[in-house]
């Protein structure tokens, strides 16, 4: 088959690659429809190569057609369309029952102290094989898939995978109260789609912060009160600007969409830089014990969030050394909720709202549909946020 493989930094290509097999009992395989291209899937193509390996195949947002089923997954039969979590879980284990499948006790990579295994990204996740790929293996398929309808175009339902999931995770972790307000750091797929959530979810002001004209233009579009980081000398004015609209508090609740790969801090990105360009085996241990990240939108998220607010990470963060203003965080009284999004304990949530009315907007959320054959084109287009991607589906 023909997959997506990342060969180092800045460059992947479409190689031909063994079709994947039915290995376990709970194993199926599916025919992938469409896939998707994420940010976190940058990091791997920018910041977290000590972590790779040539060869290894990228991806984790699929939707696509059950080809074989393996015994031990009786809900499964070929011929479903399915959509497939990034995470890996078994549904059975305490992590899973208590609704935090991305820390599966089953699928933990125990051998690096990580949680749950995800499709392609990295050793530290079990190094397993993604699916921006014609086929992909699925372990754990008796709970993982979710089984979507015939009909809809993928558009409607693969977002559940990852984009629909976090951007829903985010919300829920701010904890808005209703009427109340939030700011949304990051306009990126997931920043967007976290707009959207919190103003279905009954947000009275939802405040979008970004640099990138087309995804300021796309969230005014839908209301979001936008704010051109550009137009400000410092994030200081910024946050004096969003804190004059909040009675001088600071918003509710800040969600931090953006991650490591902000802007600011020469000296952090220089730091990941020369990890990155190390030979892999001084390369990883150096990003496991030393690594920085490049904090400067979880910085602003920090002094603009009101006095006892929530601020919710969905941004990717690595580091193990990073320097946090403590004394703020504890003199504000804020609470802070991360991590991974646990994709099935919000599914049954977010599908009522995958409907003809589409009230999320997403059956036009993707701004470019390419075959899987132009994949390399498609990661240096959206590392550079040009001709305005904001999310890019493949077909294989």
């Amino acid at each position: 088959m023909r997959a997506v493989t990342w060969q180092g930094k800045r460059d992947v290509r479409v190689e031909n690659v063994p079709d994947p097999e039915i290995q376990e009992p709970t194993d199926a395989v599916i025919r992938v429809t469409s896939t998707g291209l994420c940010g976190s899937d940058l990091h791997l193509y920018e910041v977290l190569t000590p972590f790779m390996t040539p060869g290894d195949i990228l991806g984790h947002e699929p939707i696509g057609i059950v080809e074989e089923v393996g015994a031990g997954v009786p809900d499964l039969q070929a011929g479903d369309r399915v959509v497939v979590p990034f995470q890996i879980a078994c549904g059975n284990c305490w992590m899973c029952l208590t609704g935090l499948p991305t820390q599966c006790e089953t699928t933990q990579v125990h051998s690096e102290g990580m949680g749950a295994a995800l499709f392609g990204y990295t050793r530290l996740y079990g190094a397993v094989p993604g699916a921006q790929a014609e086929y992909l293996r699925v372990p754990q398929a008796q709970y993982g898939p979710i089984k979507v309808p015939e009909g809809p175009p993928d558009d409607r339902f693969v977002y559940l995978s990852d984009v629909l999931p976090t951007a829903w995770q985010a919300v829920a972790y701010a904890d808005v109260p209703q009427g109340g307000s939030i700011a949304v750091l990051g306009l990126g797929p997931i920043g967007d789609m976290a707009c959207r959530v919190a103003q279905v979810k009954g947000a009275g002001r939802v405040f979008g912060v970004d640099l990138v004209p087309e995804r300021l233009d796309r969230a005014r579009s839908r209301g979001v009160e936008t704010y051109d980081l550009r137009s400000f000398d410092n994030e200081k004015e910024l946050v004096a600007a969003i804190r004059d609209e909040t009675d001088g508090r600071g918003p509710d609740a800040v969600i931090d969409a953006v991650g490591t790969e902000a802007h600011g801090s020469a000296a952090a990105k220089l730091a990941q830089q020369a990890s990155a360009m190390l030979p892999r085996k001084l390369g990883g241990p150096l990003a496991e014990r030393f690594s920085v990240d490049r904090l400067a939108a979880l910085y602003t998220a920090i002094d603009l969030v009101r006095r006892g607010g929530t601020i919710s990470l969905s941004g990717v963060y690595g580091g193990m050394a990073d320097p946090l203003p403590m004394l703020t965080l504890f003199d504000k009284q804020i609470q802070m909720r991360m991590g991974q999004a646990n994709v099935r304990r919000w599914t049954d949530d977010i599908i009522p709202y995958l409907t003809d009315e589409d009230p999320l907007g997403v059956e036009d959320f993707a701004t470019h549909r390419v075959p899987l054959s132009q994949a390399p084109h498609a990661y240096e287009m959206f590392q550079r946020k040009q001709d305005g991607a904001v999310k890019v589906l493949m077909q294989p």
